[in-house]
């Protein structure tokens, strides 16, 4: 079973970024992903677009509200 990173529609998160990465999981197209760090602690890898992988480094903060797009904080 693979686990995807991809966020849902629905989900809410927030974190700081802890470290960045890309890579061409299926041989055809790159994705982007960053490490992020709950306020609870915990990290979880999530996938995000281009554009806002470009424009973060790592220590941003990045929030995604349900229904929404992660933004920069």
């Amino acid at each position: 079973m693979v686990k995807s990173h991809k966020s849902g529609s629905d989900d809410a998160w927030e974190g700081v970024v802890e470290d960045k990465s890309r890579g061409m999981l299926d041989g055809a197209n790159m994705y982007h992903f960053v490490k992020l760090r709950r306020a609870d602690g915990q990290s979880v890898k999530v996938r995000i677009g281009r554009g806002l992988w470009k424009s973060i480094a790592v220590g941003d903060r990045l929030v995604k509200q349900p229904g929404g797009d992660p933004i920069k904080a």
